[in-house]
């Protein structure tokens, strides 16, 4: 029976849970200390040290970063100090077992291509997480799939609108204009609402607004839920924008699975509906058919037990080699 940690990493709070088999433990969760390097790596260790046991084989990190998965070092990070850290070398010495580290959505689209009994259901996983942001991960052939540099799965900068009826416009900062995450990201939905709540004072999110109160993505899903047409509109063109994302992983990957994660999931239907008409417009015929889209069934603990299965694939076949079917 493997016997494994999982770590998810992230800018406010960390959270760790034991893997045994296939019952995860309750996750011990601690806000993260961001003060610098060292002093985040021996609050990882210590949080590790407080859940193992006697026969802990390794351990799965999941970071907000850009990570060379080979040699564990963390190239690029926004929201934790561990920019340029042999993450893998220096924690693994520090506890003394194997340690696996990835990025956080990649991680938890291994963990949505398992079910609740920790099968692996879904060999071919495109996951969308949309939030403040879109990202996302793949899980390809039963592994994850990282690319040439391990950035691979960065699914919001994909370009889904862009303006090309005269020349191609300079590029500016990122999110490009046009791309994925500049037109369907929570931010979008929110730029959506206030527009609306503008020309439209007299409908309910007008006249919150108007109130003095700020109205935003949230606000319109759960105006929707209650019947507001306006607020349906609104959801429903988020969704629709989303759609077009969908089927361009669609069109490149051919998946069982589409997953859309992040603050998204909770729009439940209201999104997924748009989302799926408008894919499935936007899909070559004969694609998609065997695709199923749908909302992360892991939650929050996506990314915990992302981690821990991370470290039970390359425990037990690295890289590599051939993907296992299920943890153990």
């Amino acid at each position: 029976m493997t016997d494994v940690i999982g770590v998810d990493l992230g800018g406010t709070k960390i959270a760790v849970a034991r893997l045994q088999g296939r019952e995860l433990s309750e996750s011990k969760i601690e806000p993260t200390k961001r003060s610098g390097a060292d002093v985040l790596i021996e609050q990882l260790a210590e949080m590790i040290e407080s859940l193992r046991g006697d026969q802990l084989e390794g351990v799965g990190l999941g970071v907000p970063s850009v990570v060379e998965f080979d040699t564990g070092r963390v190239v690029s990070s926004v929201n934790v100090p561990l920019a340029d850290v042999a993450l893998r070398e220096v924690l693994g010495e520090r506890i003394g077992v194997p340690v696996f580290v990835d990025n956080d959505a990649t991680v938890a689209a291994l963990a949505e291509a398992h079910d609740e009994q920790l099968k692996l259901v879904a060999r071919d996983l495109v996951m969308i997480t949309v939030g403040t942001g879109v990202g996302g991960g793949l899980v390809l052939g039963g592994r994850i799939y990282r690319g040439a540099t391990g950035g691979a799965g960065e699914l919001g900068h994909t370009l889904v609108g862009l303006d090309l009826s005269g020349p191609v416009a300079p590029p500016g900062r990122f999110p490009q204009p046009g791309s994925l995450e500049s037109l369907g990201a929570g931010h979008a939905l929110d730029q959506l609402v206030a527009e609306s709540a503008e020309q439209h004072p007299d409908s309910p999110l007008g006249r919150r607004r108007a109130q003095g109160e700020q109205v935003g993505g949230a606000d319109a899903v759960n105006a929707a839920r209650t019947g507001d047409a306006q607020a349906a509109r609104l959801v429903e063109l988020w969704g629709e924008r989303v759609g077009i994302g969908i089927a361009n992983a669609i069109n490149t990957f051919d998946p069982q699975e589409v997953v859309i994660g992040g603050g998204a999931a909770r729009a439940g239907e209201l999104l997924l509906a748009p989302a799926r008409r408008v894919a499935a417009d936007y899909v070559l015929p004969g694609l998609g058919t065997r695709t199923t889209i749908r909302v992360a069934r892991h939650g929050v603990r996506a990314g915990v037990l992302g981690a821990a299965l991370l470290a039970v694939h390359e425990l037990e076949t690295p890289s590599s080699s051939s993907p296992p079917t299920e943890a153990v």
